[in-house]
């Protein structure tokens, strides 16, 4: 072969690769045959969210409104409410320490939206975790500012590893006390002072702290005295309530939930009711939207492998306690440097929205199947300078994008007590396709519905057979920031575009 016509060949050979790495082999249809008199198990698990506290959710904001509707109208139970740290005036009663006489507590700027959130989801239980210790608690060199300002957010409030008070008494009094003041009318103070609040809620559940390990670097040791202390205290303010413990950022520490879960090491009497944890899957920063729907998908199956661990331990040693995982979401990369001097977020493509509900839709399914009490959802309202990628309304009016409409799919087509029913190939919940995940249910009031999840941005054809006289209720990107779309099948058949989520309704 002379010169020519081997450079002629090399041209036309890098013309072929580039053209074979452009033209992807057409996906194959996914198809989903469902055995409805085979029955898997029965369904325990409740999709529902949480409502983190910060400025836009205060009244008189152009979210407030809308966003507190949306909660009302889901009507979901389990609903996590976290005042947390990043906002002190709005999550902490009791800013400064007593002395002479006189106490600072101040329920001024947290009650307002505490009482919206308790009359949104007014019949339907709740779970409510005031997560931030009062800073004087802790035992630090000097004191710790805060913001003048409610609406100022500062990352720097939670300091010191060591409470000052060793036998926890005072942390349990001022949680005793805030829960009095919601549900007994009012409290009396460290001084013998009565402070009305006219309140009298039921609150079914409260949660012990969050993210333990990095608030205040908690050891499981430290936190189970802690935890303890709490619980014995609040219950004498309303002795049926039940608690929830851990509420772990990471899950990948066994020693937290061997030590924990274990009864031995609780004091007589005090339940473990529930226990949490948490899960964001996590890109990093030189990833494209295009990369992203690749790390979801992968990090959360290697979450559930984790969920599935826990479950063991759980199992062996407390298996009256139930699980709520009830921080489920995804965190860019560009929320973590939102703390970094000068930094500017950066645009959301509206695809995101979809494809981290496709992500949650995926998971509620598979904790549906290990068997797990609530999947929730993070979090109602996210913002520049607070992790605007987990929320799920638009931060500047407060109306619902893709993620929430997810959950209103789930939640309005799926709950505990539906039966879990067999798709073929014949081992339990298997899926035939790569990218379209499907889980077949016959509800409790005796609907044939199956769940249907495109993980990948790019159009699949379904089979269904006996699906042709039914209806397909779905959110993708086609339906934006608005509700799920809904349309008769005439066939079997139908198409599902990306990162779509999906309710088939069986004739």
């Amino acid at each position: 072969m002379n010169v020519s016509s081997r450079w002629q060949w090399l041209t036309l050979l890098a013309l072929a690769c580039v053209i074979a790495g452009t033209v992807r082999a057409e996906d194959p249809p996914a198809k989903v045959v469902v055995h409805w008199d085979k029955v898997i198990r029965a369904s325990e698990t409740t999709p529902t969210l949480q409502v983190v506290v910060n400025p836009p959710l205060r009244r008189g904001t152009p979210v407030h409104d809308n966003a507190f509707k949306a909660l009302h109208d889901l009507g979901a139970d389990y609903v996590r409410y976290v005042p947390w740290l990043p906002y002190p005036k709005l999550g902490v009663a009791e800013l400064e320490p007593p002395e002479d006489g006189k106490t600072s507590w101040d329920f001024s700027t947290i009650d307002p939206m505490t009482i919206d959130f308790l009359e949104a989801t007014k019949g339907h239980s709740v779970i409510l975790n005031f997560s931030t210790i009062p800073q004087w608690m802790y035992k630090t060199d000097t004191p710790v500012p805060y913001p003048a300002d409610p609406n100022q957010v500062t990352w720097e409030y939670e300091k010191g590893t060591e409470l000052r008070d060793p036998s926890m008494k005072e942390v349990a009094g001022y949680y005793a006390r805030l829960l009095a003041w919601y549900t007994q009318g009012g409290f009396t103070d460290e001084f013998g002072k009565r402070h009305e609040s006219g309140y009298h809620y039921s609150i079914p559940y409260w949660e012990v702290l969050n993210e333990v390990e990095f608030e205040h670097h908690t050891d499981v040791e430290t936190y189970t005295r802690l935890y303890d202390a709490v619980v014995t205290a609040m219950k004498k303010v309303q002795p049926d309530m039940k608690f929830v413990g851990l509420a772990l950022a990471m899950s990948t520490d066994p020693h937290y939930f061997e030590y924990f879960l274990d009864h031995r090491n609780h004091e007589p009497g005090v339940p473990l009711d529930f226990i949490s944890y948490h899960f964001y899957a996590v890109p990093t920063a030189d990833q494209t939207p295009e990369i992203e729907q690749f790390t979801y998908f992968d990090q959360a199956d290697g979450f559930l492998k984790t969920v599935r661990y826990v479950e063991s331990i759980r199992k062996r040693l407390s298996p009256q306690t139930k699980t709520t995982i009830d921080e489920l979401g995804v965190i860019s990369a560009d929320d973590l440097t939102q703390g970094e001097p000068g930094h500017v977020a950066k645009p959301i493509p509206d695809s995101y929205w979809n494809l981290a509900g496709a992500m949650y839709a995926y998971i509620f399914g598979e904790l549906t199947k290990i068997g797990i009490d609530v999947a929730g959802e993070s979090q109602l309202v996210g913002f520049p300078t607070q992790f605007p990628s987990v929320s799920m309304v638009d931060w500047n009016d407060g109306k619902p994008n893709a993620r929430y409409w997810v959950l209103k799919l789930l939640h309005d087509n799926f709950g505990p007590g539906d039966k879990l029913v067999e798709i073929e190939p014949f081992h339990a919940f298997a899926s035939n396709h790569p990218y379209v995940y499907s889980l077949a249910f016959v509800t409790r009031a005796g609907k044939r519905r199956v769940l249907v999840v495109n993980k990948r941005d790019r159009l699949f054809d379904i089979s269904m057979p006996g699906a042709s006289g039914g209806r397909v209720d779905y959110v993708d990107q086609s339906t934006n920031f608005q509700p799920p779309a809904s349309r008769n099948l005439t066939a079997d058949t139908f198409q599902l575009n990306g990162y779509a989520v999906a309710v088939v309704t069986f004739p």
